[in-house]
């Protein structure tokens, strides 16, 4: 959006609500304004308190002052000055960026904080039967990483804070003061060769008027001795008759004499006029340079102290600024750690009792796999194949258990282990040796030796059903057929297969992960660059996590 005035000129930002919030000064005469007005516009415009504003309106009325006397440009030009007060201002204007930044980080904090009342940790973990473990749902291990994803999300939106700055630099601000310092010694060189040349120039008028009144004393005496020489003459004329050609001669000859001196004068009278009409008006013109040379080395100086002023004020802003994102980079970090080390404790926890006890069932369901060929009778052989089926149904619920854990653990080290410039994570020694043990415990689990399971063997599910009571026929024909042995193996994990009927399969398992991932990496620089955050996909609902019947 774009509107104007006779003297500004008004940006404004539609997807801001407090716009406009930058304005730029027309190099034209400007009207009254009032102080208030100007504090508004200061309140709008530029960072800092009351404080801050004063010191700059004080900076701009002394400018003002200055400027007021300065009319002729010798040397440095009148909009270059303001340009360089507007780029001074410029450091010191409220950036759009950083409010955004400012906005995305505090909600992200809230959400952080509000995370952090819900989930107080203990540290006494009570014991839970098999079927209380499995409730762990998709949604919980979501809430964790996406906790994860906000702490990930925070330090990129804070380290690009830390990169944003306003106004020059400072190799620009000290390049515009030595200019403005060179050129007000050059002018103070011009007006100490000017006053030097004025001197010089009083002292030609002095001897042009000193000889002036010497010349002119010198034909007044001549004047008069011609005059007295004439008197005497023309007495001598009636006295003298015989003689008065001669006298008529000399008479003549005195008037000759007396006008040549008399316009010898006057023309002497007119060139010395002339002089000193030219010294007169070379004597203006050199006062005039010399009120301009000072007035513009007044404004000069007044804009050496406005740049030193304003410079000192936007390197105090942008102190505070960093001082305030190290704090929270590393609030948040420790938080960040902490968080991923109570979690991977917590999984520690469940998996070892969890690997265990998958040991003992795999034991028991080969001691039970070689009982059910030989012949019994019909009550112990149901009772047999109840007990197999508990087994496998407790095989299965702790597979996809550690499934679901180990997962879960594969994105959050994918997360941990992204790199920001600038970010330094505090005792993530522990964490390390968190993720190994969890490794460990991983590489123990695959060590098991999976069992064929009843629902996995056709054959031997078939002879199952000849051999059982009619009773039984519903009760197999319900379940949905399982993945053979030939499947399962052109997954390529090395871990086995989940039962379908019960829990989440081992492919969705891993889709989750590698989504979780993808978005980590991702959707960070995305959602900096959109200035919007998009909570992680579900691909998996609480629904999907319990049995389909």
């Amino acid at each position: 959006m774009f509107f104007s005035s006779p003297n500004y000129e008004h940006h404004a930002d539609d997807s801001l609500k407090d716009s406009p919030k930058k304005f730029t000064i027309l190099y034209k005469t400007p009207v009254v304004i009032s102080m208030d007005f100007l504090h508004y516009l200061f309140w709008l415009c530029l960072a800092g308190g009351k404080e801050v504003h004063k010191a700059v309106m004080s900076i701009i009325q002394d400018l003002a002052t200055a400027f007021t006397s300065y009319e002729d440009e010798v040397l440095v030009k009148r909009e270059e000055l303001l340009q360089y007060a507007q780029s001074a201002i410029s450091g010191l204007k409220i950036n759009a960026d950083i409010a955004r930044i400012d906005a995305e980080a505090h909600n992200i904090m809230e959400k952080l904080e509000k995370s952090k009342a819900l989930n107080q940790p203990s540290n006494e973990v009570s014991a839970k039967s098999s079927k209380e473990t499995t409730a762990l749902t998709m949604e919980a291990l979501e809430e964790k990483l996406g906790q994860i994803q906000l702490c990930s999300t925070l330090e990129a939106l804070l380290l690009k804070k830390k990169s944003l700055r306003n106004g020059d630099s400072p190799e620009m601000h000290v390049e515009k003061v030595d200019k403005l310092k060179i050129l007000s010694e050059s002018l103070l060189n011009s007006t100490s060769k000017a006053e030097k040349r004025i001197l010089e120039q009083r002292s030609q008028k002095e001897d042009a008027l000193n000889f002036r009144v010497a010349k002119g004393d010198e034909i007044s005496q001549l004047e008069k001795e011609l005059s007295v020489e004439i008197r005497e003459m023309e007495k001598q004329k009636d006295e003298l008759e015989a003689e008065l050609k001669k006298v008529n001669n000399s008479l003549n000859l005195a008037r000759a004499r007396i006008h040549n001196a008399r316009e010898e004068r006057e023309n002497f009278d007119e060139a010395s006029n002339q002089i000193l009409i030219h010294l007169k008006a070379k004597e203006e013109e050199l006062a005039k340079s010399i009120t301009s040379c000072q007035a513009e080395a007044d404004v000069v100086n007044s804009w050496i102290n406005f740049l030193d002023a304003t410079w000192v004020l936007q390197t105090t802003d942008t102190e505070q600024k960093e001082n305030q994102v190290n704090g929270d980079l590393e609030r948040y970090g420790d938080h960040f750690v902490n968080l991923s080390a109570h979690l991977l404790s917590a999984y520690k926890e469940q998996l070892g009792p969890s690997v265990i006890r998958m040991k003992g069932l795999v034991a028991d369901l080969h001691s039970c796999q070689g009982s059910e060929i030989a012949p019994i009778i019909k009550d112990e052989g149901s009772r047999a194949i109840n007990h197999r089926k508990n087994l496998e149904d407790e095989f299965l619920e702790l597979e996809a258990k550690i499934l679901t854990i180990t997962n879960a653990v594969d994105a959050m080290k994918k997360q941990f282990y992204t790199n920001y410039e600038g970010v330094y994570r505090k005792n993530d020694e522990r964490v390390k040796d968190l993720f190994s043990a969890m490794e460990n415990i991983r590489e123990e689990f695959k060590s098991i030796q999976r069992p064929v399971l009843e629902a996995e063997n056709p054959t031997q599910q078939s002879h199952s059903q000849s051999s059982d009571s009619p009773r039984d026929g519903p009760l197999s024909s319900s379940r949905k057929t399982p993945e053979t042995p030939g499947k399962r193996g052109e997954k390529g994990s090395g871990s086995p297969p989940v039962k379908r009927g019960n829990v989440v399969t081992q492919a969705d398992l891993e889709k989750l992960g590698s989504d979780i991932g993808k978005d980590d990496e991702g959707d960070a620089a995305e959602d900096i660059g959109e200035w919007e955050f998009d909570e992680p996909e579900k691909e998996a609902t609480p629904k999907q996590l319990t049995s389909k019947k």
